[in-house]
């Protein structure tokens, strides 16, 4: 009798067998939009003066009070804050990259004016046998005076700018990196932007992840990185040169980041960078923003293209100014993001006036593909516009920036 091959078969296998299978890593989900942070939670405390009085601005009156430091002295005449649009307030709730390659040109001979930029005037060059110069077109005299702004160096010590807002979802992360890069593509010395929100940042995700480093591991290792090239094994670096410290992705962790972790950082940062940018979390009495805002050169103040944003961020405002950082208000720079969802754009115009009149100056940025992605943002891929507000908000916020020595 023949025996069925499929018998043997089964004889010859083992008893078990054990098979190896390589699943994909799971997919984290992000998580939920930050919560918007009532005022009303938040008690207002006093600067590291206890004698200075101070008190909480309502953003419904159209004047704030300036608090003189001397009790006998008589305080100034107070500001006129434009309101904003009453009948929607009051229904409203609440070692450097290498650069891109650039056209090398000759230095002028002595006595002659440097070889003019332009399409008009470098065919008039040419076609004359470099006999006619007009000189540079008026966009390429603006983009090298804009230029000379954001390059303005600082060799005593670094200037520190936090990007503050008080509502998730607004741009604050997207205006961080906008700021960021367009400082570090034009200027010649490093730019680090540190992500300090205790609630899972995602700055470093806006950029090409280099290392897996946070700003958790610098505070860990930082006895062994006063060299820059040790700290920067543990950043990761855009093409413009923009240097990212991320933060934990454990919100838990990322809470254990407080003032002291902050202040390492920086010190460490202090010698090798000529600006830090700090994108900050919702909550402006974390330790890690009294930090931030003790070490503040500038700020800037990011708010939605909608009413409720708009009031959030004039209420940041406020709030620095009844906590001991009037200067910084009156000197901060607004960015209003008009891609938010909520955007309304009959009022843009309407919201623009109200922050200039409480702050030195505004800025609209503008929607971009590039941006909504939410993911790694390519400066060069960005719109002419969206990259033309980027560098005019660099330019704005180093005007406002102490000089040598202040």
């Amino acid at each position: 009798m023949r025996k069925d091959p499929d018998d043997d078969l089964a004889t010859a296998l083992p008893s078990s067998l054990t098979v190896d299978l390589q699943l994909p890593e799971p997919v984290h989900e992000a998580p939920p939009e930050e919560a918007v942070v009532a005022l009303d939670a938040i008690a207002v405390t006093p600067a590291v003066d206890s004698a200075v009085p101070t008190m909480s601005i309502a953003i419904s009156t159209s004047v704030v009070p300036v608090i003189a430091a001397d009790p006998d002295e008589q305080p100034d005449e107070p500001a006129e804050i434009v309101p904003l649009p009453e009948e929607v307030v009051a229904a409203a709730t609440p070692a450097k990259a290498a650069r891109k390659p650039q056209k090398v040109r000759k230095p002028a001979k002595p006595g002659r004016k440097p070889v003019p930029e332009g399409t008009w005037p470098e065919l008039v060059y040419a076609a004359t046998l470099h006999l006619v110069n007009l000189g540079d077109s008026a966009a390429v005299r603006e983009r090298k005076e804009l230029d000379a702004r954001i390059a303005r160096p600082f060799t005593d010590r670094p200037r520190f700018i936090p990007v503050l807002s008080r509502k998730g979802g607004v741009g604050k992360t997207t205006v961080t990196v906008l700021l960021g890069m367009a400082l570090a593509d034009v200027r010649d010395d490093y730019v680090l932007a540190i992500d300090a929100n205790p609630d899972r940042g995602t700055l470093a995700d806006r950029v090409p992840k280099q290392t897996r480093s946070t700003v958790r591991d610098v505070v860990l290792h930082a006895p062994e990185l006063a060299a820059h090239h040790d700290l920067a094994t543990h950043l990761s670096r855009d093409a413009t040169g923009l240097d990212v410290a991320a933060s934990d992705s454990d919100p838990l962790l990322a809470e254990a980041f407080d003032d002291g972790g902050y202040n390492v950082v920086a010190d460490l940062a202090s010698p090798h960078y000529g600006i830090v940018v700090t994108d900050s979390g919702t909550g402006v009495v974390h330790s890690v923003m009294r930090a931030a805002l003790q070490r503040a050169d500038a700020v800037v103040v990011v708010s939605g293209g909608s009413i409720d944003e708009a009031r959030l961020a004039s209420e940041t405002l406020t709030w620095l100014e009844a906590n001991g950082y009037g200067a910084l208000a009156a000197n901060a720079v607004v960015a209003l993001n008009a891609s938010t969802q909520g955007t309304d754009l009959d009022k843009l115009h309407d919201i623009e006036d109200h922050f200039r009149s409480r702050v030195r100056a505004v800025v609209r940025i503008p929607y971009d593909p590039e941006l909504a992605a939410g993911s790694v943002v390519r400066y060069d891929s960005l719109r002419p516009f969206t990259r033309d507000s980027a560098r005019q908000l660099a330019a704005l916020v180093v005007d406002g920036l102490p000089g040598e020595g202040e």
